[in-house]
């Protein structure tokens, strides 16, 4: 993954327009991605430590959603249980029309995934298989079509907004396993050589983003493995055509960095993590679990539990970051319990402690031991991330304060620069402090 923080490419003579993220996404901190697909019907994918060799890493691809691809790589774990399962012969597009969703409630899924305190939803749109999710001109390989019968990101949008929380879109721009006939990934190097990047493709690519522009007006335009190379100049199937068109639709709108043109929105981590706050604003994202699409073979030690995420999730916003979280839906669209579990862990914290978190900016530094900070208006939030201690050791600058008022505990004296935890929140995963200025 490339991040650039120049607007002009001088090389290729494009100016972009102006991607500054928005104040509604810094406020919001909290996003639901839904990897849901073909995918999700097997659901397999090995739920390995990551500790494997170079060249078996996509053989051995921990990610469910990648299923299309490492079912073709010859004696991969993968393609063993495809053939077992499935039957020789049977390729992953023909599971399209086995995956038919017939009970499916796009407003249960959301009412689900929005339990966890989230203020936008990411679908996939499209994923490096090919398949849209929506009622495309561009394919007859899509969810109208095929399998499901229905535009289920029609669903989706409609169902988010109607319950009060922004619509974004995932869209892997350059990978389409679907309308291209290279061999299998195998490596990180033919990650970025495996693939079209042709004229021809880049205006099959542009054709479908701009139907979910138009359609769906999103507010988050999230690209996956970059843009084909023949459509990052001027032409008006270009990136930054596109772009024009979207904000012209959403003048609020927000794009990622993963596009490999000079010009960016925010930044995305991946499974990884940051160190200290971070000037650019820039996104977090995992899967609950080892993967993003539904995984059967993962249980609860591959997942994070409620407090884990609670913790994970005041980390990054810490540190200047959302966190655009996962949930990978079962075939049917259900939303496997473990992953439920977790979200409704957050969202009932956030229910006491979102003051101390929507809303809020990096302070000074993200934090010192086992706290970290936030800051809104007037106010410093304490987290800490280790409330069963008993004692919160105030920040040198604020060492001086009388007391500090507990988010859902009332208050404690402070005494040499320590207040005690009250008893009743010492239990929680982070214990939030609020003190003037």
């Amino acid at each position: 993954m490339l991040n650039f923080d120049e607007r002009t490419g001088p090389a290729l003579g494009v100016t972009y327009p102006d991607v500054t993220v928005p104040d509604w996404y810094r406020d919001a901190k909290l996003g639901v991605f839904i990897h849901w697909g073909i995918f999700s019907l097997p659901a397999w994918a090995e739920p390995h430590d990551g500790r494997v060799p170079v060249e078996d890493g996509y053989a051995r691809h921990r990610y469910a959603e990648w299923y299309g691809n490492t079912v073709r790589i010859p004696g991969s774990p993968c393609h063993t249980q495809h053939v077992e399962r499935f039957g020789q012969g049977t390729t992953y597009e023909d599971l399209a029309d086995r995956w038919r969703p017939d009970g499916f409630d796009a407003g249960a899924m959301i009412e689900a995934v929005l339990r966890s305190g989230a203020r936008y939803v990411v679908p996939v749109t499209k994923h490096h298989d090919g398949f849209c999710l929506w009622d495309t001109a561009t394919t007859g390989f899509n969810a109208a079509r095929r399998g499901p019968r229905r535009d289920l990101i029609r669903q989706l949008a409609d169902a988010t907004r109607a319950a009060g929380a922004r619509f974004g879109v995932y869209f892997s721009g350059a990978l389409d396993w679907h309308v291209s006939d290279f061999p299998p990934i195998q490596s990180d190097r033919e990650l970025f050589l495996l693939r079209r990047n042709d004229e021809a493709f880049a205006r099959y690519a542009a054709a479908q983003l701009i139907e979910l522009i138009d359609r769906f007006e999103p507010s988050v335009l999230w690209n996956d493995i970059e843009w084909p190379d023949g459509g990052k100049g001027t032409d008006d199937f270009g990136v930054a055509a596109l772009w024009r068109r979207y904000l012209s639709k959403v003048p609020d709108g927000v794009v990622n960095d993963r596009w490999g043109v000079p010009a960016h929105g925010h930044l995305t981590r991946e499974y990884s993590d940051v160190e200290g706050v971070q000037a650019k604003v820039w996104e977090s994202t995992r899967g609950l679990g080892l993967s993003f699409g539904y995984n059967a073979e993962e249980d609860a030690s591959h997942s994070l539990d409620a407090a884990e995420l609670i913790r994970y999730f005041v980390d990054v916003v810490a540190k200047n970051g959302n966190l655009l979280i996962n949930v990978g839906p079962r075939a049917n669209g259900s939303v496997p319990e473990l992953q439920q579990q977790a979200l409704d862990g957050l969202g009932a914290w956030l229910k006491i402690n979102g003051a101390a978190v929507f809303g809020t900016r990096p302070w000074l530094r993200s934090g010192d031991g086992d706290v970290r900070y936030t800051h809104a208006k007037d106010t410093l939030y304490l987290h800490c991330l280790a409330p069963g201690a008993g004692e919160l050791r105030l920040p040198a600058e604020r060492a001086a304060a009388e007391s500090v008022t507990w988010l859902g505990g009332g208050a404690t004296p402070v005494r040499d620069g320590v207040a005690a935890i009250p008893e009743r929140l010492r239990a929680q995963p982070v214990a939030v402090a609020a003190v003037p200025g």
